[in-house]
């Protein structure tokens, strides 16, 4: 059986991924010394938390079709799927190397990744009458992260 998801389904793990992401930044920066460092690590946390209340906005904005069920689920198991998906696969459950500045960002950028690679194979599964196209706001959010924390990691290197 294939499932179908709408692109509420998907802003909604959005959602909880940018959540995740946050804590993860939140987390890591209480684990480094250095002040910049940790500066940086709480601001890229405050931008995950921007990120979330943008997913949330267009999320509101979505239209009735976008919002409709693709199947019968009485116990909005889809949902929870998708949600067990968010917390295991993105941010956590993962070997996270916190013990040197340059691994937590070598972690962060593939976290951003595999967001990336979630998303296009949700996009996927959601018909193009059910906000297909919006996924690519998504996309393009979780891109901007990986640019930002690869330009960060190679002044690290340097």
């Amino acid at each position: 059986m294939s499932y179908d998801f709408n692109a509420d389904d998907i802003f909604e793990i959005a959602v909880q991924l940018e959540r995740n992401g946050a804590a993860f930044y939140r987390d890591a920066a209480g684990s480094v010394e250095d002040e910049d460092v940790k500066a940086f690590l709480l601001e890229f946390a405050a931008m995950e938390d921007e990120h979330e209340k943008t997913f949330i906005n267009l999320r509101n904005e979505l239209t009735a079709a976008e919002k409709a069920p693709t199947v019968f689920d009485p116990n909005n198991e889809a949902a929870l799927y998708l949600k067990a998906l968010a917390d295991t696969r993105v941010f956590f459950k993962k070997e996270i190397d916190t013990s040197t500045v340059e691994g937590i960002f070598k972690s962060a950028v593939t976290a951003e990744k595999d967001s990336i690679i979630f998303y296009l194979g949700m996009k996927d599964l959601v018909p193009e009458s059910h906000g297909k196209g919006r996924m690519d706001a998504i996309i393009k959010e979780e891109m901007g992260h990986i640019k930002v924390l690869s330009q960060k990691l190679a002044t690290l290197k340097q």
